[in-house]
């Protein structure tokens, strides 16, 4: 060593009180003399230093190095337990599929020549792909066998002094691999450049016919349903309105979905990745269960082994505006469900509504002077077709403020994750539980009062259709009982009357029998013609009668009248 080493005699090693650079000389005879240092001991001493030093940063990097392999096999270790598993249902989901098409294939071959045409492609495919195996794979496969055999022979033969070494011609090998890779170049580079005019040809069927436009969308949303148009109302009012609720209500839950949708596409063009990272991001993400324990730790691993190009800023930026976009897309599930039953009760109620115009039309047809309460049934439906309309608005508002309860929720939960991830050594810790399990306590006992009402709500709609289908039987048994008592009412009247009519009938022929006697002959007839009148002008409270001109109504029993025709006779 020529010169000095400022850096090892400016160590951390601390040097014993003999071992200073100048020692004053105590027993010599003046003490201004100093004993000269020994350098070469220092070095020796600062050598020392430096390599232990340098041994505990070698052992302070072998234990980083290992730490960091141990963490990197545990990561692929559970990395490797979550894709096999994923492989395993992702297989299975693909023999399914294969067997229901399979199935689904040999069921329906005989029905449509669609399905031959669809055999014939499988089959042709089949003979392309069997064609590609024995053109490109087939010698890559035997390129490769004759180089193992070769190396083999090359082995052995240097393993044995004695063996003949065989004659290789490497340049012919080489050539042949170069020649083989640019063949297998050329076949991969047509293999892409056609799977990439499929998926173009794809995306144009798919943009072209799956994807409906917004008027579309709007005619089949708006659209009202055949049930509710079919429906026999007697009342053309009545249906006017029930069609015209429902396309508000329709406009209404279209004007939600609306803003639901556009708040997507705003997120879809805020977004600068690519659909192939978005793809890649959304797929890593679903491969890790939501019960899974650091599930967000091993999902950021994997994204950034997938994703080298994106820093682990943009991966967590775009996993906020992806929870973000999801909770939205949950948001629109939810809404088209809710859609789908209200929709459904109103069809049910407009039924019901309809049932009991035509009953009370009916009625109306029935008995004439019931138009005022005709009426008054009418406004009462549409009084009641207006409250079931809040009750449902009501029941939607109270779901969606459950939806969005809950996602307020659960917003918190992992805001408080990452604060207790990233605070998690800090001694607040039990505050945080403490605020936790209070907020928590708070959001379910809402959540509770909420789904309370809501089902009081719903109670209170099932009791409201009960006691209306209780109504119409009722009113239609008052009907039925009308008519048999207006029946039994008239069979009596006509009874009464043919009671009475007998009762006249037999009056008159005992009056014809007095008046007119049996044995009477013709030659009598003067006399009697003469005294009857004289008789009965004596006798002023009984009928003037004659015998030549019978004084009964047209209504009496021609018997009698032959009895007496007889008589006089």
């Amino acid at each position: 060593m020529g010169e000095l080493d400022h850096g090892t005699l400016f160590s951390d090693h601390r040097i014993d009180g003999g071992d200073n650079l100048v020692v004053p000389a105590r027993n010599a005879l003046c003490s201004q003399k100093y004993k000269p240092v020994d350098y070469e001991h220092l070095y020796e001493l600062a050598a020392e230093a430096k390599m232990g030093s340098a041994q505990i940063q070698l052992k302070i990097k072998k234990a980083e190095q290992v730490s960091k392999i141990s963490k990197e096999q545990m990561l692929l270790k559970q990395h490797r337990q979550v894709w096999w598993q994923e492989y395993k249902r992702l297989s299975e989901s693909r023999q399914k599929a294969e067997e229901e098409m399979k199935t689904f294939l040999d069921e329906e071959s005989h029905k449509n020549n669609f399905f031959f045409d669809l055999r014939d492609l499988e089959q042709r495919l089949s003979k392309e792909r069997d064609t590609y195996q024995t053109d490109a794979l087939v010698p890559v496969w035997q390129l490769k066998e004759d180089l193992k055999l070769n190396l083999a022979k090359m082995q052995r033969c240097l393993s044995k002094e004695s063996c003949q070494k065989p004659e290789i011609n490497s340049a012919e090998v080489l050539q042949q691999i170069k020649f083989m890779k640019k063949q297998q170049k050329a076949i991969l580079e047509g293999l892409i450049l056609e799977s990439l005019s499929l998926e173009r040809e794809l995306e144009e069927y798919k943009e072209n016919a799956l994807v409906p436009s917004s008027e579309e969308k709007n005619g089949v949303f708006l659209e009202v349903p055949p049930e509710l148009l079919s429906l026999e109302c007697p009342y053309p009012a009545l249906q006017a309105l029930l069609v015209e609720e429902y396309q508000e209500l329709a406009r209404g839950y279209w004007a939600k979905l609306q803003e639901v949708d556009q708040q997507l596409e705003a997120l879809s063009r805020n977004s600068d990745w690519k659909e192939e990272d978005q793809w890649v991001f959304q797929t890593v993400v679903n491969q890790y269960p939501s019960d899974l324990q650091r599930r967000r730790t091993l999902y950021l691993d994997m994204l950034q082994r997938y994703l080298p190009h994106k820093s682990r800023q943009e991966l967590v930026a775009h996993e906020k505006a992806w929870d973000h976009c999801h909770s939205i897309r949950n948001q629109r599930r939810a809404l088209l469900l809710t859609w789908a039953q209200v929709r459904r009760a109103f069809v049910l109620r407009a039924g019901a509504a309809a049932a009991e115009a035509a009953a009370a039309h009916e009625a109306e047809v029935e008995l004439a002077d019931s138009r005022q309460k005709q009426l008054e049934i009418c406004a009462d439906l549409k009084a009641k077709v207006l409250q079931w309309k809040a009750q449902q608005e009501e029941a939607a508002k109270l779901e969606a403020a459950v939806a969005a309860r809950r996602k307020e929720k659960e917003d918190e939960r992992e805001r408080l994750q990452r604060e207790q991830e990233t605070i998690r050594r800090a001694q607040d810790k039990e505050k945080l539980k403490k605020y936790w399990a209070e907020k928590e306590l708070k959001w379910q006992e809402q959540e509770e009062r909420d789904l309370q009402h809501l089902e009081e709500l719903r109670k209170l709609m099932a009791e409201q259709a009960a006691k209306d289908r209780e109504r119409v039987r009722f009113r239609r048994a008052v009907l039925e009982r009308r008519r048999r008592q207006q029946r039994t009412e008239l069979a009596e009247r006509r009874e009464r009357r043919e009671r009475q009519r007998e009762r006249r009938l037999e009056e008159l022929r005992r009056q014809v029998g007095c008046a007119v006697p049996a044995g009477l002959t013709a030659s009598s007839r003067p006399k009697i013609n003469a005294t009857v009148p004289q008789r009965q002008t004596h006798q002023p409270g009984k009928r003037h009668f004659r015998a030549d001109q019978p004084q009964f109504s047209p209504g009496i029993n021609p018997v009698s009248s032959v009895a007496l025709t007889t008589g006089t006779s």
